[in-house]
């Protein structure tokens, strides 16, 4: 595993088309933006081990969709 550090805004690339930004750090909890290609599926694992089980889950497509810091639903992921 790359362990990596990062502070807030700042970003990592990975295979020169998806980015993760740290978005904002709030006391043990870190926000990150995930910039990828629409065919790339992103998940939160649990989602992403859900859909793995076989479960029907409404979260799936959740993930694709980011809230900005007021908590509005942007789907520009």
């Amino acid at each position: 595993m790359l362990v990596l550090s990062r502070k807030k805004n700042e970003s990592i690339i990975i295979n020169n088309d998806i980015t993760i930004v740290v978005v904002e750090i709030r006391g043990d909890k870190v926000r990150l933006g995930v910039e990828a290609p629409k065919e790339v599926p992103v998940h939160r694992q649990e989602v992403y081990e859900a859909i793995h089980r076989g479960e029907n889950t409404t979260t799936e497509n959740a993930d694709r969709a980011t809230t900005d810091i007021d908590g509005a639903d942007d789907a520009t992921a």
